[in-house]
C-alpha cells in the first residue's frame, strides 16, 4: 500500500509499505477514505524528529470502511464506515471508566512515562502506524471505531477523530461562565472549532492571530478577531476590551511552537542538528517549548480564571512565571483529548444538516495522498490560504 513516511526534519514521503494485517483478537483493518493533517503533525515535521525513526507513518486523523476484524471484534464488521480516534483505548480499564481515555492504563506507553498511545505519533507514544495510508491497522478495534451513517464521505465525521473532540473538550476545560468569554489564541483548525464551539454555547468569543486566511474564516463564523499582526501587546487589547480585566478563560490552540519565543527557537534549532541519540534526552529533559502563546494566555485571563492548554508542549523542564500565575489565582487544565467521552455531545451537531458548527467550511485544501510531501509544505508555511488539508487515498 502507499503509505505517507517520515524521514527526517521537513522530509516526508510516499511510499510503498507492506499492507497492516490482524496480529491481535481485537484489531481490525480498515481502508482509509480520506485523512487529515493535524497540525501536531507539523510538530514531527519540524520539532520532535529525535523521537522519530525513518519510514514511521504518519496520520492521526482517519475514517474508511471495515475490510477485516479479528476474532475478539464485536459490534463491527466488514463494510462499515468508521471514523478512528486519535488515542488507543480499550474501554475497560480503570482510567477508561473515568472516561479518560487518553490515560488508558492497556495501552499507555510506561516504558517512556506517558499515556495512552496515539496513531502515528513518535516514540513516546507507542510508534503505531499512522493513518495517512491507504489502510490501517486498528487496535483495540472492540472499543475505538466510531460508527458514522452511510453515505459519501462526508468531512464532518472525519473531524471527531480528533478537531471536534479536542476542540469541545478545550472549551470544556475552560469553564467558562455563564454568559462569560473567552480567548481562543490560534486560530488553526483546532482553534478555529474551539472558537465556534464555544460561541455556539453562548460564550462571547475573542480568537487571536496573525494570518489573514485565518482571520478571515474566524469572522466568517461570528467570531471577534485581534490582529496579532497589527496589534503590538494582544493581551493589553483584550483587557481593553473587557473593562481592564481580560477574558474569563483563555484557550492555548497555539503550543510548542508559538511565533515570538526566539531563544526557544533556537534552543528547537540547535536541538534539530544534534543526532537523536543525543538530542531526544536533551528534549525530554530540558525546556525547549516556544512560551510565547502561553505567557500571553497568562497575561489575558482575568484574576481568577481559567486558561485551558489544548496546543502540544513537549518541554521538560520549560520556566513557568509562577509568581504572576499565583497571584492571579489561574486555574491550568490541559491534556491530550478524550476522544470518545465527547461524541454523544458533537454526534447531534455533526448529523444536523444544519452544520451549527460550520465543519464543512473548515477544510481549505483537498490533495490526493500522493500529494503529502507538498501538503505538509503548504500547511507548514501556511500558504495558500492552507488552515486545514484533507488527502484522499
Amino acid at each position: 500500500m502507499k503509505a505517507v513516511t517520515w524521514h527526517g526534519k521537513r522530509d516526508v514521503r510516499v511510499e510503498e509499505v507492506p499492507d497492516p494485517a490482524i496480529k491481535e483478537a481485537n484489531d481490525a483493518i480498515i481502508r482509509v477514505t480520506s485523512t487529515g493533517i493535524c497540525g501536531s503533525d507539523l510538530h514531527l515535521y519540524e520539532v520532535l524528529g529525535p523521537f522519530m525513526a525513518e519510514g514511521d507513518i504518519l496520520g492521526h486523523e482517519p475514517m474508511g470502511v471495515v475490510e477485516e476484524v479479528g476474532a475478539g471484534v464485536d459490534g463491527l464488521k466488514p463494510g462499515d464506515r468508521v471514523v478512528i480516534p486519535f488515542n488507543i483505548a480499550c474501554g475497560h480499564c480503570h482510567m477508561c471508566g473515568m472516561e479518560l481515555y487518553a490515560q488508558c492504563e492497556t495501552t499507555q506507553v510506561r516504558e517512556r512515562g506517558m499515556g495512552a498511545a496515539l496513531f502515528g505519533y513518535t516514540k513516546l507514544y507507542g510508534q503505531v502506524p499512522g493513518g495517512q495510508a491507504e489502510y490501517l491497522r486498528v487496535p483495540e478495534a472492540q472499543f475505538g471505531p466510531i460508527k458514522v451513517p452511510e453515505g459519501p464521505p462526508n468531512e464532518r465525521f472525519l473531524y471527531l477523530s480528533d478537531v471536534l473532540p479536542t476542540s469541545w473538550q478545550a472549551v470544556a476545560y475552560a469553564e467558562i461562565p455563564d454568559g462569560g468569554s473567552v480567548t481562543v489564541l490560534g486560530l488553526g483548525p483546532i482553534g478555529q472549532m474551539c472558537a465556534r464551539i464555544a460561541r455556539h454555547l453562548g460564550y462571547r468569543v475573542i480568537g487571536v492571530d496573525g494570518v489573514n486566511a485565518r482571520l478571515d474564516m474566524a469572522r466568517r463564523h461570528g467570531i471577534e478577531v485581534v490582529d496579532a499582526s497589527e496589534v503590538h501587546d494582544v493581551p493589553e487589547e483584550i483587557r481593553q476590551r473587557t473593562s481592564g480585566r481580560g477574558t474569563d478563560s483563555v484557550i492555548d490552540a497555539v503550543g510548542m511552537e508559538a511565533h515570538g519565543s526566539p531563544a526557544a527557537k533556537l534552543a528547537q534549532t540547535l536541538t534539530g542538528l544534534l543526532p537523536d541519540a543525543v538530542a531526544a534526552p536533551l528534549m525530554s529533559n530540558a525546556g525547549v517549548d516556544r512560551l510565547a502563546a502561553l505567557n500571553q494566555a497568562i497575561d489575558s485571563v482575568r484574576r481568577g480564571g481559567v486558561i485551558s492548554i489544548i496546543g502540544v508542549y513537549g518541554g521538560m523542564t520549560d520556566p513557568m512565571p509562577m509568581l504572576r500565575l499565583f497571584d492571579k489565582g489561574i486555574t491550568l487544565r490541559m491534556g491530550q483529548a478524550h476522544v470518545k467521552r465527547w461524541i454523544p455531545a458533537l454526534m447531534p451537531l455533526v448529523t444536523d444538516d444544519a452544520d451549527p458548527l460550520g465543519v464543512m467550511d473548515l477544510t481549505t485544501h483537498r490533495m490526493p495522498l500522493e500529494q503529502a510531501p507538498q501538503a505538509y509544505e503548504m500547511f507548514q508555511k501556511k500558504a495558500d490560504g492552507a488552515v486545514k488539508i484533507m488527502l484522499q487515498p
